[in-house]
């Protein structure tokens, strides 16, 4: 078993901790400062550090992407449990610089888990849009997240042509 299965499987960990010591999170050293039950609402901090700051002063896109990449998965999986799940894509739009620390905050609403769930009766799989976004101290929207996650019932395979 690898680092990553045994933090995200560890019953002695809380779903806060398995976040934050996520391996490809160490440097990020990010903060959770809300997660509800089932990961349906998760807000985390991306704290503004000198390693994660680029020349112009604003916090690197690889760092964004980083964290942004796994969080609706990682909801999915405590939605859906007994499927596979991962991001299919992911697409960010800085739309300001990171200038100050960044909070990523993810949610599924109702809507979604309910047709995903259909889909999931229906077909056997799902792959739904999430859209999110990483926002400044001020509360202004720094970076729009758009991740398609894919969700599949375990021993799916996809029939030639679909």
């Amino acid at each position: 078993m690898n680092l990553r299965r045994l933090i995200w499987n560890a019953s002695w960990l809380t779903d806060k901790q398995r976040i934050e010591w996520y391996p490809a999170f160490w440097l990020l050293r990010p903060k959770v400062l809300e997660l509800s039950p089932c990961w349906r609402k998760v807000t985390i901090l991306l704290p503004h550090s000198w390693i994660a700051t680029n020349t112009g002063g604003s916090l690197f896109g690889g760092f964004q992407a980083c964290l942004a990449d796994p969080i609706a998965a990682m909801s999915c999986v405590k939605v859906f449990p007994g499927h596979s799940v991962w991001t299919r894509s992911l697409h960010l739009d800085f739309k300001h610089q990171g200038l100050t620390d960044l909070e990523l905050k993810f949610e599924m609403s109702a809507e979604q888990e309910l047709q995903i769930k259909q889909e999931l009766e229906q077909k056997g799989r799902s792959t739904p849009e999430f859209e999110y976004g990483l926002y400044q101290a001020d509360g202004s929207l720094s970076t729009i997240i758009k991740a398609r996650i894919a969700i599949r019932a375990k021993g799916y395979t996809a029939k030639k042509g679909i």
